[in-house]
């Protein structure tokens, strides 16, 4: 790509170009990866070090009861590995009517599915990695233990959750040890994950789901009148499988397929393709209304059919047939805006890294607790957050994403990977409930319809669809553009929700010869992020 260097958008940062490159959403982490490169490991073990250490440094939106899904492009072939977790075997649709009258709760107990990260940093480790796990874990380990100073974002997310979590069970003993979120620069220790992380370690991730802290989780999830069992624990393994794909502008998006929403994004772009963006500026209104009518598009399709793979009814690659797409297209009224059928769109709190070595191992790496601490619930003695992706089923027994025992909930978190002509390119992704394919497809548009470079897509306004005509615009947006919008029929929205924001993306582009040409990354300053090379 020849990148347009300019950067039209006001920005603190500049692009980082290195032949080993680490990006993620807090500073502390993307050093930890940074740091088992230099120790000789390859891109795989530093998104796992990475990923041990957001667990720790940024708990406003992960932790160790986290879901995972990564993109790894190992040199010579693309892997997709998917680890969130299923429904504890007791769940269904009586269970909710009986305890919760009919819906599954936002937090508490009654929200958790079997946490997949630890499972997935075992499953890459085992197929990928290269230094101990011991090892990878050491930088992690290292924080659980002495703690760290809290930054400006996590200090923002973290007073803005704290009233909703404080009656959860273990959240404030562990998360308002003073009785309040901690302050900017305050530090901070996570009583009793560093035990956690050694057992871990020692156990390639087994005894989180069979040792001591299996028993721990039961037990708590027990005492309080849950469903999650041992048996729940040690049947769970993570699902290796074949990205989907679309293709754009002679490139091709990659993704999981579902549970997951990434289908949304490749559904956008398949509608966009149809038209020729690059006639008018990228902020200009009638540009900016297309992409937001695609993705509203796009939403309807995922809402009305996304779920567990083995319980849909419509198969994606029909949701992705070209001609299906192009009649799609034509539903568009470049002149007004639509309201298509779809349902709520969920909102969540997510980390997003990436990482790239010199020998061109590429990872795209995402992890979340959900709503932003998911739960609420902290097992005491083991500084485990648990997630809340339960809440993401339907409790309407006709619809595909149905809860169920063992059947794994719609999912909103998605690594994107770009390829090009079968070579990888771009390793990416954009965290934040609903906003995660939004953003993905703002962010390519500008990359390969407006040559963009990656920092510059990174800091450009964007916008977020809710539902109906409803759109929430960044401030950054011209007045000219939101005008447009609005005699378009939009509806602009301010942010009701102190802890959604605009997303933030991840990106590490490559060059060339990784061993000589190396990588262009970017870290989005909507977070306390870093992209971090040598």
């Amino acid at each position: 790509m020849n990148f347009d260097w300019k950067n039209p958008y006001t920005s603190t940062r500049t692009p980082v170009f290195a032949r080993n490159v680490v990006a993620t959403s807090q500073p502390l982490a993307a050093q930890a990866g940074l740091r088992i490169l230099a120790q000789g490991g390859n891109a795989v073990d530093a998104a796992i070090a990475a990923a041990a250490t957001l667990a720790m440094v940024e708990p406003v939106s992960n932790g160790l009861g986290s879901d995972c899904f990564a993109i790894i492009w190992d040199g010579a072939k693309l892997h997709g590995l998917n680890a969130s977790g299923p429904a504890p075997a007791a769940w269904n649709v009586d269970y909710f009517r009986r305890k919760h009258q009919g819906a599954v709760p936002a937090r508490g107990w009654d929200s958790v599915t079997v946490p997949g990260c630890v499972a997935g940093w075992a499953a890459l480790h085992e197929k990928l990695g290269r230094l101990s796990f011991a090892d990878i874990l050491a930088p992690a380990i290292e924080y659980a233990e002495r703690g760290f100073a809290i930054t400006p974002m996590v200090h923002q997310k973290w007073t803005a959750q704290a009233d909703v979590l404080q009656p959860q069970p273990g959240f404030a003993d562990h998360f308002l040890p003073r009785g309040r979120a901690p302050h900017i620069g305050e530090h901070f220790v996570l009583q009793g994950a560093a035990a956690t992380l050694k057992r871990i370690a020692a156990t390639s991730g087994r005894d989180f789901y069979e040792g001591e802290t299996a028993h721990k989780l039961v037990a708590h999830a027990q005492a309080h009148d849950a469903a999650l069992t041992l048996k729940d624990l040690s049947d769970y393994t993570p699902e290796w499988v074949t990205p989907i794909s679309q293709a754009y502008r002679g490139h091709t998006l990659h993704q999981i397929p579902p549970n997951g929403q990434g289908i949304a994004a490749l559904i956008a772009l398949g509608i966009l393709q149809n038209f020729d963006l690059a006639a008018r500026p990228i902020d200009h209104p009638e540009t900016q209304h297309m992409l937001i009518e695609a993705m509203k598009l796009a939403f309807a399709d995922v809402y009305a059919h996304v779920a567990d793979a083995r319980h849909m009814r419509v198969a994606p690659e029909e949701m992705l047939r070209a001609d299906y797409l192009a009649e799609r297209a034509r539903l568009i009224d470049p002149r007004q805006a639509q309201t298509f059928a779809t349902g709520h769109a969920p909102q969540g709190g997510t980390v997003y890294l990436t990482a790239a070595d010199r020998n061109g191992m590429m990872v795209s790496f995402i992890q979340s607790n959900y709503m932003g601490f998911g739960s609420g619930v902290v097992v005491p003695g083991t500084g485990v957050s648990l997630q809340n992706r339960g809440h993401c089923f339907s409790a309407d027994p006709e619809h595909a994403n149905v809860v169920a025992g063992g059947k794994r909930p719609f999912h909103t978190i998605i690594p994107g990977f770009l390829m090009r002509d079968g070579a990888p390119v771009m390793s990416f992704g954009v965290m934040g409930g609903n906003m995660q394919p939004q953003g993905q497809m703002q962010a390519l548009v500008r990359m390969l319809d407006y040559r963009q470079q990656p920092q510059a897509a990174c800091d450009a306004p964007r916008w977020k669809w809710n539902q109906g005509l409803e759109v929430d615009l960044e401030p950054t947006v011209s007045p000219a553009v939101a005008q447009g919008l609005r005699e378009r029929g939009h509806v602009l929205q301010g942010m009701d929700e102190p802890y959604m924001d605009f997303g933030s993306g991840q990106f590490i582009w490559r060059l060339g010869d990784p061993a000589v040409d190396g990588y262009v990354s970017a870290s989005d300053s909507r977070r306390d992020g870093l992209a971090a090379g040598f």
